[in-house]
């Protein structure tokens, strides 16, 4: 439930947006106002890499804040990722991972993120971190095949997650309460390399809120090239922790490494090429 405070001041605030945008000079006032919250920036420092982030919402500026503690194991992963590999980083989200693997091991990144509230910061992170050369964002959509299908949303906030392509379930396989969806194309991931000549991935990490197993159903042709995965399991959802397991086990990868995460029961799972000894943390 929201304060009564927080109430009455966002009250309070579109009744003073509502008298001064009656005027010429109050309507360029709140466009100034707009326009400097637009382009509000923070820094994000780690291990003497220093990164400029577009913190537009108390999300953004939140994922941010928490970009060194938040998922230590993703940063991990991403530091054991070879100087110059491909990676792709699917549901890149606004690009903190993305900018990160790009500039502290000069990969080639493939960013995809079909949110058309999260491309927006996306791409003004990259270009922040002057990474447009070697980054590319791919506004489409995985899954296990070629189609047109409803996107669907419990946030329009910037850094919003928890989305669905294609199905009507959530991370923990519940149905899903959709507050904004949208028609939009979905391809799998041999579809992006067979129709977008986007190259074969040396590294991939997954992160798409349930619909794990979907994508990894339309890539066995491009895991079996693979040298890394690092994807999110939740032990909640048999089907998406049991599905994606077998996906990966018959691309010839190992489970590493099983790293817990701050919900009960879900995972950053680390695989590898090769036979490995797993590691839960």
């Amino acid at each position: 439930m929201r304060s009564p405070i927080k109430v009455l001041i966002k009250r309070l605030i579109t009744s003073f947006t509502g008298v001064i945008s009656r005027t010429a000079i109050g309507r360029w006032t709140y466009q100034q106002i707009i326009d400097a919250a637009m382009n509000l920036t923070m820094t994000a420092n780690y291990q003497n890499l220093h990164m400029r982030f577009v913190a537009l919402n108390w999300l953004s500026q939140y994922r941010i804040s928490t970009f060194s503690t938040k998922e230590p194991e993703t940063l991990e992963w991403i530091d054991s990722i070879p100087e110059g590999s491909v990676l792709w980083d699917v549901g890149a989200n606004i690009g903190l991972y993305t900018v990160y693997a790009a500039k502290k091991r000069n990969c080639r990144v493939f960013a995809f993120e079909p949110s058309v509230f999260n491309l927006e910061l996306l791409a003004r992170n990259i270009f922040l971190n002057d990474l447009q050369n070697q980054t590319t964002i791919v506004p489409i959509a995985l899954c296990d095949k070629v189609g047109i299908s409803l996107f669907k949303m419990t946030t329009t906030a910037w850094g919003g997650a928890l989305s669905t392509f294609g199905q009507s379930f959530d991370q923990n396989g519940a149905a899903l309460k959709s507050l904004f969806e949208y028609r939009t194309l979905g391809i799998s991931m041999m579809d992006a390399v067979t129709l977008f000549e986007i190259p074969f991935p040396q590294f991939i990490k997954i992160d798409v809120d349930g619909i794990e197993h979907f994508i990894l159903r339309g890539g066995d042709g491009v895991l079996n090239k693979a040298e890394g995965v690092l994807i999110e399991v939740n032990d909640n959802f048999p089907e998406q922790a049991e599905e994606s397991a077998w996906h990966l086990k018959n691309a010839g990868l190992s489970l590493r490494k099983k790293c817990a995460l701050g919900v009960p029961n879900q995972y950053n799972q680390w695989w590898v090429r090769g036979n490995a000894a797993p590691n839960t943390t």
